[in-house]
């Protein structure tokens, strides 16, 4: 009987310290996204599933990847600049999200063909 009592305390505390350890996924290191590239959504049509940023650079054209896309008007945070999927983080709704750069420094024209290209 002591010999189980002893391993039931050990178990609940082993849980108790584990599932203390989780980490904390809602935590958005603000000052790690605002070091990223600045931009602005300037297009996001509800019907297509990639959306136009604004960036210092130009235009870049991103597909969303696990289905939430910023809002217009939205200042993001991430690498609008490389091809790829990677992070990013919308400051005006504080979430990170994962989308696809597909087209980079674009013209205003060239971003508006892009878009009518992939959406329509």
């Amino acid at each position: 009987m002591k010999k189980i009592f002893t391993l039931s305390i050990i178990t609940i505390g082993l849980i108790i310290f584990f599932t203390g350890c989780v980490k904390n996924r809602d935590y958005v290191d603000e000052s790690y996204w605002l070091s990223k590239e600045r931009g602005e959504v300037v297009l996001s049509d509800p019907y297509c599933q990639y959306f136009v940023i604004e960036t210092y650079n130009g235009y870049s054209i991103l597909r969303s990847y696990n289905g939430y896309k910023p809002y217009e008007g939205s200042i993001v945070y991430g690498n609008f600049s490389n091809y790829g999927t990677r992070d990013y983080y919308d400051r005006s709704s504080g979430v990170v999200y994962t989308s696809e750069v597909i087209e980079y420094w674009l013209t205003y024209y060239d971003a508006q063909n892009a878009i009518n290209y992939y959406c329509y």
